[in-house]
C-alpha cells in the first residue's frame, strides 16, 4: 500500500455532518423533501398513445392494456407494458447513442444461449433491435419477475454465487463481446490533486452564498472536508494510468439496481448501456463497493465472499485487485460527479448520493488496510 494511504481518525467535521444530516436524509424531513422531489419530477413523464401504437406494430406487441412508468431508473425512461401478447419492459434510450444501444443489445442473444440470465430483446420485422419513433429510440424486452435486493440483504452463499456469476459473465463476453478486445490494455485517467481541488472550489462557488437549505450547508462542509483529505493524501496517488491485471468486455454497471432476483438467484442482468472494455479488477472493485458499501461502511465479510466467488471462476491475483481497489478509492476521492449531476440537472437523487457516498469514502479511508484484505479473499 502506497505511503499516505493509511488509516487515520475520521475528522470532527464529518462526524457532525453524519450525525446532523445523514439520518435526516434517510429518515426525516429532508428525506421527505428529496423523495417528493423525485416523485414530482418523474410522474409527469409519459409515452403517448401514438408512440405506443407505432411500437406495438413494430415489435408485434398486440393491444396495450396497461402501461406503468418505472420511476426508479436514473438515466433512461422505462415502462412496464401489459398487452394482449404478454408483459414487456419498454425503454426509451436516452443515455447512449442508438448505434451503441443496438450493438449492446445484440450481445444478449448469444449470452442467453449460454445460460447467462439476460433478457432477449425483441426485434422488428427487419431484425432491428431499436425502433425510432418521433426522433427517439426504443427497445422492448420481455418482462422478468423479480426484485432488486441490496448486497447486504443477501446471505453469504448467495453473495459468493453473485461473484461467480460476474466471472461467468466476463467469460461469456470473452466469446460474445461486440468486437475484438484491443491488444493494448485500456488506460484510466488518474486525476491529480490540484485538478480535483480546483473542481471542489468551483463546485463550492456554485452553491448559494447564503446556504439556506440543509443540503447546501452539508454540501459546503463536505467540499471543505474533501479538500482537506486531498491535501492529506496527495502522495497516495496511484502510479501511472495503466491498471494492473487482465481486461476485456465488461457489463459496466453490475449492481443491485440492474439485477433481478427470485428464489435466491439472479434471474436477469439488466441495463447494458455501459458495456465496454475495462480491466476485470475495475468491475469487481466497483461492484463490491456499490453492493456492499451500504450505510456508510463496507460489509467486509460480503466483500470477501463476493471476491472469492469471482476468483473461483477468473484468476485475478491479489496484486491486480489491490491495484483496482486503490484506483477506485482514488477516483472516489478526486471525483464529484454526483454533485455535478445534482447542480446541472436539479435532480435530488444525485444530491443524496453525493452525501451518503461521502460517509463511505471517509470510513474507507480510515480503514484502507481492512478493505484491501477483504478484497484479497480467495
Amino acid at each position: 500500500m502506497a505511503k499516505g494511504y493509511r488509516t487515520s481518525q475520521v475528522s470532527g467535521w464529518w462526524r457532525g455532518i453524519r450525525a446532523r444530516f445523514l439520518l435526516r436524509t434517510l429518515c426525516g424531513d429532508l428525506g421527505d423533501e428529496l423523495g417528493c422531489g423525485i416523485r414530482r419530477r418523474r410522474t409527469v413523464l409519459g409515452v403517448t398513445d401514438t408512440v405506443l401504437r407505432a411500437l406495438s406494430d413494430a415489435f408485434g406487441l398486440g393491444e396495450v392494456r396497461d402501461r406503468r412508468f418505472l420511476a426508479h431508473g436514473l438515466m433512461n425512461r422505462n415502462w412496464r407494458l401489459v398487452t394482449t401478447t404478454g408483459v414487456y419492459a419498454l425503454k426509451e434510450i436516452t443515455d447512449v447513442p442508438l448505434p451503441k444501444a443496438r450493438r449492446n443489445l445484440a450481445v444478449l442473444v448469444d449470452l442467453a444461449r449460454e445460460g447467462i440470465p439476460v433478457p432477449v430483446p425483441l426485434v422488428d420485422p427487419s431484425g432491428d433491435l431499436v425502433v425510432e419513433v418521433g426522433g427517439h429510440g426504443y427497445c422492448v424486452l420481455p418482462w422478468v419477475k423479480g426484485e432488486h435486493l441490496q448486497g447486504t440483504d443477501l446471505p453469504l452463499d448467495q453473495v459468493r454465487d453473485l461473484g461467480a456469476l460476474l466471472g461467468r459473465l466476463h467469460e461469456g463476453l470473452r466469446r460474445h463481446g461486440p468486437g475484438p478486445v484491443p491488444e493494448q490494455a485500456p488506460v484510466a485517467k488518474v486525476r491529480d490533486v490540484a485538478e480535483a481541488d480546483r473542481a471542489a472550489a468551483a463546485l463550492t462557488s456554485r452553491l448559494p452564498n447564503d446556504l439556506v437549505s440543509d443540503f447546501d450547508k452539508a454540501a459546503a462542509e463536505v467540499l471543505h472536508g474533501r479538500r482537506g483529505l486531498l491535501a492529506r493524501y496527495a502522495d497516495a496517488r496511484p502510479d501511472g494510468e495503466a491498471p494492473a491485471g487482465p481486461y476485456g468486455w465488461t457489463h459496466g454497471d453490475f449492481q443491485y439496481r440492474n439485477l433481478l432476483r427470485r428464489y435466491g438467484r439472479v434471474v436477469a442482468v439488466l441495463d447494458w448501456d455501459r458495456l465496454g472494455v475495462r480491466p476485470y479488477g475495475e468491475e469487481v472493485a466497483r461492484t463490491a463497493q456499490v453492493q456492499f458499501g451500504v450505510g456508510g461502511a463496507f460489509d467486509l465479510d460480503r466483500v470477501a465472499a463476493f471476491c472469492s466467488g469471482y476468483r473461483s471462476v477468473i484468476g485475478l491475483s491479489e496484486g491486480d485487485l489491490a491495484d483496482a481497489v486503490k484506483r477506485l478509492w482514488w477516483k472516489r476521492l478526486t471525483d464529484f460527479w454526483q454533485l455535478e449531476f445534482y447542480l446541472d440537472r436539479q435532480d435530488p437523487t444525485f444530491g443524496e448520493m453525493f452525501l451518503t457516498d461521502e460517509v463511505l469514502l471517509n470510513w474507507w479511508t480510515d480503514r484502507a488496510d481492512e478493505v484491501q484484505a477483504a478484497y484479497a479473499a480467495s
